[in-house]
């Protein structure tokens, strides 16, 4: 019987800190890339994922957007949002949490603690 891992959707266009959030998740997880702003309402629509991450600081696609994107929609509106930011950018964390991303940390905690992350806020999930 072959099990699934669950799918991360993770819109960072930062190749170098891709590459670290898929070496930190190899081990039990599928990601998925969102490359676009159109990317996080097709792919989740496709096949939800079991997270998304979001770079709030990402120059390529709007985090603010896309969790009003996500949040908008009955299907994904559910789906925990793992978001990760600089630790000075008071108003960004601010506004992500009232947007309703599911838990936002400082680039360096996501980046020493990205598997333990995803895991808390995928438990967090209804």
């Amino acid at each position: 019987m072959e099990t699934t891992n669950p799918t991360i959707l993770v819109a960072v266009t930062d190749i170098f800190f891709y590459t670290k959030v898929r070496d930190a998740l190899k081990a039990g997880y599928q990601l998925e890339k969102a490359r676009a702003q159109q990317d996080i309402a097709e792919k989740t629509a496709s096949t939800p994922p079991a997270a998304v991450i979001l770079d709030m600081n990402d120059l390529t696609i709007d985090a603010f957007l896309a969790i009003e994107t996500l949040k908008a929609n009955p299907q994904s509106k559910a789906i925990p949002i793992l978001a990760y930011a600089n630790h000075e950018e008071v108003e960004t964390w601010n506004r992500a949490k009232a947007l309703g991303v599911t838990k936002i940390v400082s680039r360096n905690e996501f980046s020493a603690r990205t598997k333990d992350l995803v895991e808390e806020v995928i438990q967090v999930a209804p």
